[in-house]
């Protein structure tokens, strides 16, 4: 049976009109939603640590920045819209002394609450409102007078008012524009985090390297190799994107087709999917949170040194090359790049 997926007439942005609503955080999604929510006519503060480069971005955009301990204090509904790796310690610090009966606690990944390195009292409410797409499209589309689809859930709801507070905020954000659909945060958590590891980044990224170390071994040149194991993905992946798979072979030669369908099983095969239901086991067993905390906690070792691995593949050199040839491509330096806060 399809999911119900509710829309504009389903919420009410009066359920938050009296509130306040804290973003902790001004990151991707924190700019986004607190942008879109102002704009929706609701009250918004920014929480954030003291240093904060994010500080004078908000203060710029006409927000009331205040230390993050101070906005939880004022709000109504918190939304934690800091990265993974540092909520427990800014929950302990600067949150959880502060909760009170009534307020909320919203995310937008389930991670924190769905593997308890957050544990919120019981007389709060946590609710999860995730856009399905990064924070500029969720600005963008709202600007624009459209909204981005997103999921909604609730964790905890002894106000009893959780969900309509989950639907308001997801209207305020433009999500029911679009559509919102329900899900719980155990079933956001893992199929994002399944998701990630062996299709989207994981799988896509071992692909793509194999496939070009493949042609390189062969002795073909590597620009070659870059081009159809890597330039062309994009293309593919915007057709199978606006139509879906079918889609997507409708708009390419038979040979490309056949080539899909008779080829592709062999090298995706059941040893593959075997290896994806491992994956997913660790995931719902807690196993790979567990390892993951530990590595950020320990300071990031493996995880550095992995990283560090993959930028010194040849086919980031040659890509870059060959992207200084495409002057109509955005260029991207990951140099410094981090998750804001």
């Amino acid at each position: 049976m399809p999911a119900k997926v509710y829309t504009d007439k389903d919420a009410d942005l009066n359920v938050l009109k009296d509130k306040t609503l804290a973003v902790l955080g001004f990151g991707s999604q924190g700019h986004a939603h607190a942008l879109n929510l102002r704009d929706s006519g609701l009250n918004v503060i920014i929480g954030l640590y003291e240093g904060s480069k994010s500080i004078p971005v908000a203060e710029e955009k006409g927000f009331e920045v205040v230390p993050t301990s101070q906005a939880v204090q004022r709000a109504d509904v918190i939304f934690v819209a800091i990265p993974d790796t540092k909520q427990k310690a800014v929950y302990q610090r600067d949150i959880a002394p502060f909760l009170k009966r009534g307020k909320t606690l919203l995310f937008s990944h389930g991670f924190s609450i769905h593997f308890k390195t957050i544990v919120p009292p019981k007389d709060v409410d946590v609710i999860l409102v995730a856009p399905k797409g990064p924070g500029h499209i969720v600005r963008r589309q709202y600007t624009e007078g459209k909204g981005v689809p997103a999921l909604i859930a609730v964790y905890q709801n002894p106000s009893k008012q959780a969900k309509k507070v989950a639907l308001a905020w997801a209207k305020g954000i433009g999500g029911t524009r679009a559509g919102v659909i329900e899900t719980t945060f155990k079933e956001e958590t893992e199929t994002d985090l399944f998701g990630e590891q062996t299709v989207l980044c994981g799988g896509v990224s071992a692909l793509v390297q194999a496939g070009y170390e493949t042609l390189v071994e062969a002795g073909y040149q590597p620009e070659m190799a870059y081009f159809e194991c890597l330039h062309e993905l994009k293309l593919i992946v915007d057709l199978m994107n606006e139509a879906g798979i079918s889609g997507m072979r409708f708009s390419v030669s038979e040979t490309a087709k056949w080539g899909d369908v008779s080829v592709g099983p062999k090298i995706i095969d059941g040893s593959v999917k075997k290896r994806m239901k491992a994956a997913l086991k660790d995931v719902q067993s807690g196993k790979f949170a567990k390892g993951w905390v530990r590595e950020y906690e320990s300071g990031y070792k493996n995880y550095n040194a992995l990283l560090k691995k993959g930028e010194n593949h040849s086919i980031e050199k040659v890509g870059a090359r060959l992207r200084s040839l495409m002057p109509w491509m955005q260029k991207r330096s990951i140099k410094g790049a981090q998750a804001a806060y």
